[in-house]
């Protein structure tokens, strides 16, 4: 069978499975793969029809089509194969992905033959089949990485000798310094394979390769030392840089989030097993590393500051690993320390931080891939089950192996982190035909996802209001799967959500857009509002209109557009679907007549301006200039009219526009003005002059009774 360009091989796994080729052939859309119009399914692919894998590899070879082998267990005996093919041969065979269908769909009670089958468990199966298989044919883009480098510079803290011992198994691969702290009766070692010192740790920063320590009271270990260790010199304060850190105080980790610090190992102390673990993996943490680029982070967005008036901190307060800081006015995200948990991008109001693991609008297109297959090919109320990659496909096993499995509408979908998740996810997947969006959550998780709870809510109020009902999205606790699995089994049914049909593309607040219209326009009982509980990112602005001067100061600070100027008149208009109730625009008003209101509003006007405000501009009483508002000019003449600098005509001054009044204030036409410019001298002046010059010496002799001379002119 072909599906994307992938040549599929199924196998039923020695019979345990029930798989109806043509089926699920006809629910892929594929086509079939053999003349009898039957998906040619394998019993035992990896060992008795070990041959029918080679000959199907050989011909995706010839065709260069990637394979596609819907076996996980086997999945390194099958690329075993494929390598032998490869030896000796000038093209390599074509690369292969793999997908389970196994636990994740065909071992259930509910699976044909099971103690639960029936005929709609048995088409939502051949569905759930079908979603699997197109979901792992999909070409997605890789992710982005940051490259980490470690020369094996290790610094291991302790408070016994059981630094000693850790030191003494990597100081023949790594470059180790110990350092006590608190160390009281240590028994100095036989041999001083690496340098001891005594301090007390007091901050620590960076990341793998690059760690820095701040130490006080730092000492060395006196080489004298005889029954108990003895420290020598003066005491002092410095840093300490390394590439890696062995914790071995037993004491609260150095680092937020410590597990996801990569280079920064905090076992306990008490348990050597754990110990012989952290040495195993520092002696493998020498040379470079690529490290996914969890988060994307578009600051032209970003709504956490605006003249250094905050709004949004979010991600900020939310982030568990302290991989975010404040930037300006706007933030900084350390690819290095992140961890990857996906709740800044989760609770970003405005999509400026999004999750990258996959890219882009990946993740959106698995989920419509998923449930898309599901209903084209019968599957009814499909449960999309979120679940990370560890402790939620073990706990999927679990389940399979030993206990009733999955129902067969219950779709598992694996992401990197389960706390990444959320509004544009869950209204996505409800409004692309998702009856419920669950989320595995295992206990070491929960912390991180606080902040998602207040996403959960905020949906859970959306669908109520809509009709739909609460319990659409939910997190269940993974502390036992036999719990989860019993919760999976008893969940109470829903009304059947319509399957819209969009293209999730785009950024966060489009995603949600075109997934809220759609959820909107089949809703049971659709509102004109809906109203959320504070910190949704949804809302109205209110501004008190007879306070509002138009200093537009709020259109400046607003970081999502919703508040916009008219560049030909005085006017404030605001798009509330754009509005992510940031509050800057409250905290920058002057006026403090901005207030906000969270909502989500399904008018058509709400995507649209809407004016708030709009005057004539005040004219100059000098010159009839337009400038200003009339509401500005008047509250500032109301306020200032008992100054005494403003006494008198003065006060009529702010009724002018810039140029009339400096002319008024300095009673001058023009007081930039500078002298007249002086005439330029012609040959014709200087004759002008010189006869004007005989005139008046003829007139003054005929005056004194002298007659002039007629050939003399002077």
């Amino acid at each position: 069978m072909n599906l994307n360009g992938n040549r599929v091989l199924v196998c039923d796994c020695e019979g345990t499975m029930t798989i109806d080729g043509k089926a699920l052939a006809k629910a892929c859309e594929s086509g079939p793969a053999n003349a009898d119009g039957e998906l040619a399914v394998a019993t035992h692919l990896c060992r008795v029809q070990i041959e029918e894998f080679q000959r199907q590899a050989g011909a995706a070879a010839e065709d260069d089509t990637p394979l596609l082998v819907a076996c996980t267990q086997e999945a390194p005996l099958f690329l075993e194969t494929l390598n032998e093919l490869a030896e000796g041969k000038a093209n390599p065979t074509s690369p292969a992905r793999f997908v389970n269908i196994r636990e994740k769909a065909g071992w259930s009670d509910a699976a044909p033959g099971g103690d639960s089958a029936s005929k709609t468990s048995s088409i939502n199966l051949t569905a759930k089949m079908a979603a699997l298989l197109g979901e792992a044919a999909m070409d997605l883009s890789p992710a982005q990485s940051v490259t980490m480098k470690s020369d094996g510079v290790t610094l291991i803290l302790g408070r016994d000798e059981a630094a000693f011992e850790a030191a003494a198994k990597l100081a023949g691969r790594l470059n180790v310094t110990v350092v006590l702290e608190g160390a009281e009766d240590v028994v100095p070692p036989a041999l001083n394979e690496t340098p001891v010192f005594a301090g007390r740790v007091t901050g620590a920063g960076g990341h793998l390769g690059a760690f820095q320590v701040t130490i006080a009271d730092f000492t060395a270990a006196k080489a004298s030392s005889r029954g108990t260790l003895q420290w020598e010199g003066n005491r002092q304060s410095g840093t300490s840089e390394c590439d890696l850190i062995l914790d071995l105080r037993g004491g609260p980790a150095l680092f937020p989030h410590a597990d996801k610090r990569d280079g920064y190992f905090n076992p306990d102390p008490g348990n050597p097993a754990l110990i012989a673990d952290a040495i195993m993996a520092l002696t493998d943490m020498v040379g470079e590393f690529e490290k996914p680029r969890y988060v994307d982070y578009d600051a032209n967005i970003c709504a956490h500051s605006r003249s250094r008036i905050t709004g949004c901190s979010r991600c900020i307060d939310n982030c568990p690993a302290g991989a975010i800081a404040p930037d300006g006015d706007r933030v900084k995200i350390d690819p290095y320390i992140c961890g990857g948990c996906g709740v800044c991008a989760s609770v970003c109001p405005t999509g400026a931080a999004t999750y990258a693991l996959p890219r882009g609008d990946d993740l959106f297109k698995r989920v419509r891939t998923v449930l898309q297959s599901y209903t084209k090919a019968g599957g009814a109320d499909p449960v999309l089950l979120l679940h990370d990659q560890a402790r939620g496909e073990e706990a999927i096993g679990l389940m399979a192996r030993l206990g009733r499995g999955l129902p067969t509408n219950v779709i598992p979908f694996a992401v990197n982190e389960v706390s990444q998740a959320g509004l544009d996810l869950f209204f996505t997947a409800t409004a692309l035909g998702a009856a419920r969006v669950l989320i595995l959550m295992p206990p070491e998780k929960r912390p991180d996802a606080e902040a998602q709870q207040g996403e959960i809510e905020t949906a859970e109020t959306v669908f109520e209001a809509l009709g739909y009902g609460r319990g659409r999205v939910q997190a269940l606790d993974l502390d036992d799967p036999s719990a989860v699995e019993d919760r999976l089994w008893s969940l109470e049914s829903l009304t059947t959500m319509p399957a819209g049909d969009f293209l999730p593309l785009g950024r966060k607040r489009a995603v949600m857009g075109l997934a809220l219209d759609s959820l909107y326009a089949a809703a049971p009982t659709p509102v004109d509002a809906v109203a959320l509980p504070d910190g949704a990112p949804f809302g109205t602005v209110e501004v008190d209109i007879d306070g509002c001067t138009l200093c537009l100061s709020c259109v400046g600070a607003c970081p999502a557009g919703a508040l916009r100027d008219n560049p030909d008149k005085p006017q404030l208009s605001f798009i509330e679907d754009a509005c992510v109730q940031c509050g800057l625009c409250k905290k920058t008003c002057p006026e403090s007549v901005i207030s906000l209101t969270p909502r989500l509003s399904f008018l058509a006007e709400a995507k649209a301006p809407r004016v708030q405000k709009e005057e004539d501009p005040f004219h100059c009483i000098r010159c009839g200039k337009p400038y200003g508002t009339r509401a500005t000019i008047n509250q500032m003449t109301e306020k200032l009219k008992g100054h005494a600098m403003f006494a008198g005509d003065a006060l009529n001054r702010l009724k002018m526009c810039d140029d009339c009044r400096v002319m008024v204030q300095f009673d001058v036409e023009n007081p930039l003005a500078g002298a007249p410019r002086p005439v330029t001298r012609t040959t014709d002046d200087y004759l002008r002059e010189r006869e004007d010059l005989r005139q008046m010496a003829q007139e003054d002799m005929k005056a004194r009774g002298l007659t002039p001379d007629a050939d003399n002119d002077g």
